[in-house]
Formats: structure tokens, C-alpha cells, sequence
């Protein structure tokens, strides 16, 4: 937590520099509190310069994004712990991506990339406080400040912080996440910059799930279980941990007179060098989970790859052409490990590493309500060939209904932890040459605030890679011979009967092709029902009632915490029960109070039911929290 103290008196720090006016300022700032700035001038601005203002309301979608991740999970799957992964329940997936990652998917839930990373603009200092409560000995926390000193420039500051102990051994959860940034544009408004620091590291201690005399005992229900603690696990010696560091600058400067909404020409350049580790520590290999190791204490594997990223390009706006973008950009790459493998008949490499050129386009233009955009990537390499081309048009009928409806295609390597691996296990070690997964999608989205919502997809991969078991049980990489094709279907609408509401969503799914090297649930449901109404002469706004979810059983993906990644596996259905939450939530001027009983079933059922094979869902618990906004 010295992270998060750290934060905390930086942020004192702005509120002091912020709060020095002298008298005749002071007198000013005193009327200000009088009358607050309108919201809508608090504005939070995305990398892609997307700006929405900030949001103090209190509605059924708050409630869905309280929560470890701060976004809506309806297509996640909650471990047992705050900051334990999320099995998906939906194919998650990047149609832009042209180069590989790291790896280590399963904790890269809560680590925020670049677009992750707000900007923002405000008429005064603005505070916004997280605090919810975790199963077992601990908090979660985020703080945010941001200031504009001036009109031209806003700094900010957050950070995240989590602690959770959990109610099964050897779960505890350590993370955090620092931000700190600036946005800034000259007084022409000619020159324009967004950069940030973000430091995060992740931990969790991992048990290996429960072993097989605790799933029978957990299965059956047995009531001396309840306590969870006393279920024995797979190991108590182990932890994976992802670090990472970026400096991240997005700047560009307008040649043509800003004022000339008829053309103009601007020079963007965007730099990104960014540093990630994955670390598997254990102690001593005390079962054979996960096979043979080569040392039978302190086992300790570390990945690591560091990115250069620049991207210089030219972009021009024109009233009757539109808006075109081109530029080119190049990667400096280095993933890899400090020793060389070698086994009897093979020698297992310890560095991909290299340069990489691209280029990139991109065109947009608005006619009325109908708009266009597509934009494309391309590699100029044969090491990491890639390429990507989406296209989508829309249409706006008025501000509460419009479509949308276009085309993905997209070839990119697989992940680094595919091509090469080292561990102290002998089983996590390879090296392969997989071909680019190739994938198109077709996708349309309609959003009707009186009809309904509903968006669908049909995606087509080939060459899909993932992890599995091989005839010796051991988690392997594989590359399917044959494409995966899959149907996706969302649904979604809010009914309001006055004093009482509903909120109401459906995903269908169906493997069309590939059913065995990628499953999901066939059915995902979320119904909502709830009183709202104002009470204590208006001082307080509540909105209480039942969350009911619902995903159909399948089989569901396996957690491997050597590599930190789900895998495949075919001979186990789990799902198919349902979950039931009570929430009592209220407004109080800006702060927002949540209070939840989760997992209700759980008191007339008692829990069996699992987030992913040999790892329980998540039991009743009480849970509070609020998010409050601090203006000064």
C-alpha cells in the first residue's frame, strides 16, 4: 500500500497548489462552491480523443460496473477472490491486433493498457473515490485526482490498490496500479499532447485449485466444509505476479489555421516504450500437478518483453473529403529469457527480438446521420507478417435509435508464450513456429432507447491457436487444422413502470464449426428487477431489488497458474446454475452507495458450483462499497 500512500499525498499536494488563490481568488472560489460548474464540463477524454463528461448519476448500469474491474462482466466469470481471473464466457478477441503480446492472459484482466487510460479537462479539481469491500481480510481502492492549472494544461493522478486475503487457502490478492499523466494544447490550439506513467504490478498466490478429496467434499456439500478454509488445495508455496511499466506520449501539431474548419493539415507522433514481466515463483515442487522440474525448491520462471513503440503520421480534414490519416511507424521487440534450453535432441531458444515497420491509414466522413470509417494496418516484415482491415458504416435516425454494421479481417502471430516458453517445470518448455491466425467478422449493432438494444456477429478463424492437454495431461500450445466459425447474438432493453424497472439482457452463442478446441455457454442471461423512487424530500435516490444470472452449462475452460492462462479441456461440463443477487443502492448528492448480498442461493442451496474445473464460485457474501465525487 505505500503505492496508494504515496498517491494519496501527491494528491494533497495538488489540492494545496490548487488551493492557494490569494484573497481576491479566494473570494471567487467561494462563490464557485456556491454554484458548481455544470457537470458537462467535467470532461473524460479516451486516447482516441472520444469525450464524454462525468457521469454522478445512479442507474442499473452502475451496479453492473461496481465491481473489481470497474466495466460491466456479463461475459466473465468471477474466481472466489477479488483479483483472481475471469474465465470469459465469450470469445474475447482483438481484430486489430499485428503483433503478439506477452502472454499471460489470465492477469491481464485488471492491468490497464493504453486505452485504459483517461484524459481529462476540468472548470475545477475534481476527486473521485472507489472503496468496496472484499471476501476476506482486506479493500479495494481507487482514487483519482485531476486538475487544470490553466485552461491549456490538466494533470491527473490515480491508483488502484487491492488487498484481499479470500476464504480458501492460499488465494490472497496484491495488486496495484499507478496513473499519472498530463493533457495539454497550446493557446492557438495548434500543438496538442497526451501522455501518462503507468506502474502495475499483480499478484496472486495460487493454490492450484482444490485437490480431489475437497471437490468430493465440496460436491457433496458436506456441512464441516463450510468452512472454507479447511478445504486442502493442491499447493500452498506458489504465486504469479505481472509488472509493468509504460510511458506512453500522443501529440500532434496543426499546420492550417485552427480556425479553417474547411482544411487541415497536422503531424502526430505517437510513442509508447513499454516493459512487462510475468513471474511463476513456488517454493519446492511438492506434487506432480504439473510434471517433473528441474530444481525441487525455489522454482522461479520469469518472462519478459519490452516494446519501443513510434508512430509518426500525416492527417487531413476537409469538409467535403473527410477526414484521411496515413503514417508509418516502427517496433523494436525483445521477448525472451536469460538461458538457452537444451534437452536431448532439440535446443530451446531464449530470445525473439528484432525490428518492425508498418503502415497505417485510416479514413472517416459524416454525411447527415450516415457515417463511414475504415482504417488498416500492414507489416513490413516477414519475421511477424500481419495486417488488419476493418470497415464499418452507420446510420443515425435521431439521437436515441441508430445503426451500425461492418467488416473485420485480420491476420496477426499468435502470442509470444505460444512461439517460445521456459519454465523450471520440463513440461512448460517450447518453441514453435505456428502460422498467423487468420480471422473475419461480419457485425452489425441497432440501439433503440425505446425498442431495444441488440448487436451479432458471425467470426470465421483460421489457423486458431490455444492451450490444451496433450495424451499425457501436460498444458501444450496447439493450432487448429480446421477454422472456427461462431455465431454471436446480444440483446439487451430497459423497461420503466415508474416506481419500478427492469433491465433485461440475452446472449445466444453457437460454435458453428471448431466445437471441441473452442467452447462457450449456448445461453448467457441477465434479468434485473428493481424499485426506484426519491425519499427524504428528495435527499436520497435508491434503487433496490434482484440480479438474477444464468449461463447453460458447458465445458468450461481450465486455469493453468503456471502460465496464467485458460486451457482447453473436453471431458468435464460445468455451469447450468443460477445466481442471485439482492442490492440496495442510493445517491447522496455526488456519492453513490452500494450494498449487495451476493449469491443468495447460496442460503437455500448450499454452493457447489465452480468458476473453472477445481476452482469454486464465489459463496454469500455481503458486500459494500461507494463511489464519491469530491469537487473543490
Amino acid at each position: 500500500m505505500r503505492k496508494f500512500l504515496f498517491c494519496l499525498i501527491l494528491i494533497s499536494s495538488f489540492q494545496a497548489w490548487s488551493q492557494n488563490p490569494d484573497k481576491s481568488e479566494r473570494m471567487n472560489t467561494s462563490k464557485k462552491k456556491d454554484s458548481m460548474p455544470p457537470i458537462e464540463d467535467y470532461k473524460i477524454i479516451s486516447v482516441k480523443n472520444d469525450t464524454t463528461y462525468l457521469d454522478t448519476t445512479l442507474t442499473i448500469l452502475k451496479d453492473y460496473k461496481f465491481n473489481y474491474l470497474r466495466k460491466d462482466n456479463f461475459e466473465l466469470l468471477p474466481f472466489s477472490n477479488t483479483g483472481q481471473p475471469y474465465n470469459s464466457l465469450s470469445l474475447r478477441k482483438d481484430y486489430k491486433k499485428t503483433f503478439p503480446e506477452l502472454g499471460a492472459r489470465a492477469k491481464h484482466f485488471a492491468y490497464m493498457e493504453v486505452e485504459d487510460v483517461n484524459y481529462y479537462h476540468v472548470p475545477t479539481p475534481l476527486t473521485d473515490l472507489y472503496f468496496k469491500t472484499v471476501p476476506e481480510q482486506g479493500q479495494q481502492l481507487d482514487a483519482l485526482f485531476t486538475v487544470n492549472t490553466s485552461e491549456n494544461l490538466n494533470l491527473f493522478i490515480a491508483y488502484k490498490g487491492t488487498r484481499a486475503l479470500g476464504r480458501y487457502q492460499h488465494i490472497l490478492t496484491s495488486a496495484g496500479n499507478l496513473r499519472m499523466g498530463f493533457s495539454y494544447h497550446s493557446d492557438n490550439k495548434k500543438y496538442q499532447a497526451k501522455a501518462h506513467f503507468a506502474s502495475q504490478d499483480l499478484l496472486n498466490e495460487e493454490n492450484g485449485g482444490l485437490d480431489s478429496l475437497a471437490i468430493t467434499q465440496y460436491i457433496n456439500q458436506e456441512p464441516e466444509f463450510d468452512d472454507r478454509s479447511v478445504l486442502s488445495v493442491n499447493f500452498e508455496n506458489a504465486e504469479n505476479i505481472l509488472f509493468g511499466k509504460r510511458f506512453f506520449l500522443d501529440h500532434q501539431y496543426t499546420l492550417t489555421k485552427v480556425t479553417d474548419s474547411t482544411n487541415m493539415l497536422s503531424i502526430a507522433h505517437v510513442f509508447d516504450y513499454s516493459y512487462k514481466k510475468f513471474v511463476f515463483n513456488q517454493d519446492s515442487a511438492e506434487n506432480e500437478l504439473f510434471g517433473e522440474s528441474f530444481e525441487s525448491s525455489n522454482l522461479n520462471d520469469e518472462t519478459r518483453l519490452k516494446n519501443l513503440f513510434n508512430e509518426v503520421s500525416v492527417n487531413y480534414a476537409n469538409n467535403l473529403l473527410g477526414e484521411l490519416s496515413f503514417g508509418a511507424g516502427h517496433t523494436f521487440y525483445d521477448y525472451g529469457y536469460n538461458s538457452v534450453f537444451i534437452k536431448s535432441g532439440d535446443t530451446i531458444g531464449n530470445r525473439i527480438n528484432g525490428n518492425l515497420l508498418h503502415v497505417v491509414g485510416s479514413y472517416k466522413k459524416k454525411i447527415g446521420g450516415f457515417g463511414l470509417e475504415a482504417d488498416a494496418k500492414l507489416n513490413l516484415s516477414d519475421e511477424f507478417s500481419g495486417n488488419y482491415i476493418a470497415a464499418t458504416a452507420s446510420y443515425e435516425f435521431n439521437r436515441d435509435n441508430w445503426i451500425r454494421f461492418g467488416i473485420n479481417q485480420n491476420s496477426t502471430a499468435p502470442n509470444f508464450n505460444f512461439l517460445l516458453y521456459q519454465s523450471d517445470y520440463l513440461n512448460y518448455n517450447w518453441q514453435n513456429e505456428f502460422d498467423n491466425e487468420v480471422s473475419q467478422r461480419l457485425f452489425a449493432d441497432f440501439k433503440s432507447k425505446k425498442l431495444f438494444d441488440i448487436s451479432g456477429s458471425l467470426s470465421q478463424i483460421e489457423n486458431y491457436t490455444y492451450f490444451s492437454t496433450d495424451d499425457s495431461g501436460s498444458v501444450k500450445p496447439f493450432q487448429a487444422g480446421s477454422q472456427v466459425r461462431y455465431l454471436k447474438l446480444r440483446a439487451e432493453k430497459e423497461f420503466d413502470f415508474g416506481l419500478f424497472g427492469s433491465y433485461n439482457t440475452i446472449m445466444y452463442q453457437n460454435v458453428l464449426e471448431g466445437l471441441g478446441v473452442f467452447n462457450v455457454p449456448e445461453f448467457v442471461t441477465r434479468n434485473s428487477i428493481y424499485y426506484k423512487d426519491f425519499w427524504f424530500d428528495n435527499a436520497l435516490y435508491l434503487q433496490t431489488g434482484f440480479t438474477f444470472k444464468y449461463f447453460s452449462e458447458y465445458e468450461m475452460d481450465a486455469y493453468d497458474p503456471v502460465l496464467a492462462e485458460f486451457y482447453v479441456q473436453n471431458s468435464q461440463k460445468l455451469g447450468g446454475y443460477p445466481m442471485l443477487d439482492y442490492f440496495f443502492n442510493a445517491k447522496v448528492d455526488k456519492a453513490r452507495i452500494f450494498f449487495k448480498l451476493q449469491n443468495l442461493n447460496d442460503l437455500i442451496d448450499s454452493n457447489n458450483d465452480f468458476s473453472a474445473p477445481g476452482y469454486p464460485y464465489t459463496d454469500f457474501l455481503i458486500r459494500f462499497g461507494l463511489v464519491w465525487d469530491l469537487f473543490l
